[in-house]
């Protein structure tokens, strides 16, 4: 799957360790965004439904030129279309991505007050024995929520995509996947809203490094074995976000990106906050 290095997933698959969100960016301008970065190396493509730009990742597949099965393609079940609308959902996501099956799919969001997160799983496990998607996890789940997965079918999703940087560090959670095999994915890494990239200990460790801060704090999610995927709307910045095996953190630096962890104060809240 290219030179970039992969985590195991519970179901015997891999996943490459660091990968391009895709959220915000749209049409022809996102097509053209998301060519480049496959061009320059990146595998791991997340998109959604919810996002409106699945048909413009499915472009800029085409538009690369990388072989299928040398990406890794994540989309979500959006919250409309959990329960019975879940193989249409699919359906849906794999024709505006022109695509006959997707690596991942995700419960994008658990949105409680609907109740159908356990069908909706039920149906991405049908969907998967099918193959038209090679694997199955969740995002924004909560440790109670995957448990509740797993008591009923037997099966643990095979990552969580979580909102998570060192700022809002999730250490809980990330033991509770640790114990479990899943993989911890981080929507947002670079904590653009909290202002992470303009803290003094990143641009400080950024300096010793020689290396950018968003760079610094995506290796520092690298080394714990978190899997970020970050975008720019700058080319050259989506490939620099794709240079973090040339350098590496002491644990002392580690130790004080950790320690900016202020606990689950910016959290989005998966018990409250749906999305549909």
């Amino acid at each position: 799957m290219s030179d970039l290095p992969t985590l195991e997933l519970n179901d015997g698959g891999e996943i490459p360790a660091w990968g391009l969100g895709t959220s915000a960016h749209k049409g022809r301008d996102g097509a053209s965004l998301f060519s480049q970065a496959i061009r320059d190396g990146h595998r791991l493509i997340d998109t959604a439904a919810q996002y409106g730009n699945e048909a413009a990742v499915g472009e800029a597949v085409k538009q690369a030129g990388v072989a299928r099965d040398e990406l890794f393609i994540t989309t979500k079940i959006a919250g409309g279309d959990q329960g019975e609308g879940t193989a249409s959902g699919l359906a849906e996501s794999l024709r505006r991505l022109g695509l006959d099956y997707v690596d991942l799919t995700l419960i994008h969001w658990p949105n409680p007050s609907r109740g159908l997160y356990l069908q909706t799983w039920t149906e991405l496990i049908r969907l998967r024995d099918e193959g038209k998607t090679k694997h199955i996890g969740v995002s924004n789940f909560t440790i109670a929520q995957m448990e509740e997965l797993h008591a009923e079918t037997g099966v643990w999703p095979v990552l969580n995509q979580i909102q998570l940087s060192p700022i809002i560090g999730r250490k809980e959670m990330r033991e509770f996947h640790t114990e479990h095999g899943i993989v911890t994915e981080a929507w947002r890494p670079l904590g653009p809203k909290e202002g992470l990239l303009d803290q003094i200990i990143v641009q400080n460790i950024a300096r010793e490094v020689e290396h950018s801060p968003a760079q610094v704090v995506l290796r520092w999610a690298v080394q714990h074995g978190i899997v970020p995927i970050a975008v720019s709307a700058k080319p050259e910045r989506n490939a620099e976000n794709l240079a973090l095996d040339d350098f590496s953190l002491s644990d002392e630096q580690m130790a004080l990106l950790d320690a900016l962890d202020t606990g689950e104060r910016f959290v989005w809240d998966p018990m409250t906050h749906e999305e549909w």
